[in-house]
C-alpha cells in the first residue's frame, strides 16, 4: 500500500517535471550558445526579466528574443509574462519572485539566495527534523533487526517471511519508526534544488550580479578558463559539505554488509558530484553550500538530543 503511494508521488512529479517551461540555453543562427564574453556565462533564453548588462542587452537583441516585452526585474510578479506549466506557475515564478524582494531588501542578490535557502529549510524543519529522528532510531533498533534477520537467515517459505514482516513491524513501531518517513526529505530536496535552478537561470538581475568578487552567473569551469582560479572554492566548499553530510549518516540505520554498499555508493556520488560542481553557477554553489551546512547542523542537533 505505502510502496503504491510512494509510486503514485513520483508519477506525480515526473508529470510535474514534464509540464514545465525549463531553462533553454539561447542560440544564435548558427545553432551555436550564446555566451557573454565578460562572464564567461552561457546566455538563458527564456529569461524572467530584463537583462540590465549592455552586453548581454545586445546579445540578446542580436539573437532574436524581445527583452522589452519582458518587466524589469524589479517589477517582477509572480503571475508575469505567460502560462509555461504547473511546475513554473507553482515553483520557479514564486521562488524567483521571492529571491528578487530579498535581494531588494538586503541589497544583494548572493544573500537572497543564502536567505531564502535558509528560510525554505527553517519551514521545512518539522518534517526535515522527523526525517533525521528517523534515522536515529534505526540506529538504536539495529541490533534487533540484525538478531531479526540472523533468525529468518536460512527460512524463505511464505509463512516465515509473514512472520519476519510482523516482527519487524513491532521493533518498528516500539522504536517510532515509520519506514517511507525517510523518503520525505527526498521528496522536499528534489523539487527545491530544480525550483532554484530554474529561477537562477532566468532572472538577469541574479546572475548578472557580484557577489563577494564572484558572479553570480559563473560556473567554476568557465572562472577557470578564464584565468579565474578562485571560482574553484566553490567545488571545494560543495565536495566539503557533501561528503560531511553523507558522513553524519553512515551507518546509522545499516547491517554492516549494507554500510558497505553504502559507502562506495557514497564516494562514488561525491565523485560524481565533484565533476558535476564544476558546471554549477556559482548561485546555485551558494544554495547547495548553504543547504547542506543547515542539514549538517540540523542532524548534529538531533544526534546531541538523542544522546541527552
Amino acid at each position: 500500500m505505502k510502496k503504491n503511494k510512494m509510486k503514485k508521488i513520483l508519477l506525480i512529479f515526473i508529470i510535474l517535471i514534464s509540464m514545465t517551461g525549463c531553462t533553454k540555453v539561447l542560440k544564435n543562427s548558427e545553432g551555436k550558445t550564446v555566451q557573454n564574453k565578460t562572464t564567461g556565462q552561457n546566455l538563458t533564453a527564456n529569461i524572467l526579466c530584463q537583462p540590465e548588462s549592455k552586453e548581454s542587452i545586445k546579445l540578446y537583441k542580436e539573437n532574436g528574443v524581445n527583452i522589452k516585452k519582458l518587466p524589469k526585474c524589479s517589477e517582477l510578479s509572480v503571475t508575469s509574462g505567460k502560462y509555461e506549466g504547473v511546475w513554473t506557475t507553482i515553483f520557479v515564478k514564486p521562488l524567483a519572485w521571492l529571491l528578487i524582494r530579498i535581494g531588494e531588501i538586503v541589497k544583494s542578490y548572493g544573500l537572497a539566495v543564502i536567505l531564502v535557502t535558509l528560510i525554505i529549510r527553517t519551514i521545512v524543519y518539522p518534517f526535515t527534523k522527523s526525517t533525521a529522528m528517523q534515522s536515529e532510531n534505526m540506529k538504536k533498533a539495529r541490533p534487533e533487526l540484525d538478531k531479526l534477520e540472523k533468525k529468518y537467515k536460512d527460512k524463505q517459505d511464505q509463512q516465515s517471511m509473514m512472520n519476519k514482516s510482523q516482527e519487524m513491524m513491532m521493533i518498528y513501531k516500539k522504536y517510532g519508526i515509520k519506514p517511507m518517513a525517510g523518503c520525505l526529505f527526498t521528496f522536499i530536496q528534489i523539487p527545491l534544488f530544480f525550483a532554484f535552478y530554474e529561477s537562477l537561470n532566468r532572472l538577469p538581475a541574479i546572475f548578472e550580479e557580484n557577489f563577494l568578487g564572484f558572479q553570480l552567473g559563473t560556473t567554476p569551469i568557465q572562472g577557470v578558463s578564464n584565468g579565474h582560479y578562485l571560482y574553484l572554492i566553490f567545488t571545494i566548499l560543495i565536495i566539503a559539505v557533501t561528503f560531511f553530510s553523507f558522513k553524519l549518516n553512515a551507518g546509522a540505520s545499516m547491517s554492516s554488509e549494507q554500510e558497505k554498499q553504502m559507502k562506495m555508493m557514497n564516494n562514488m556520488m561525491i565523485i560524481f558530484i565533484s565533476i558535476a560542481s564544476l558546471s554549477l553557477s556559482t548561485g546555485i554553489a551558494l544554495y547547495w553550500i548553504a543547504n547542506s551546512g543547515f542539514t549538517i547542523i540540523q542532524n548534529l542537533i538531533v544526534k546531541r538530543k538523542k544522546l541527552n
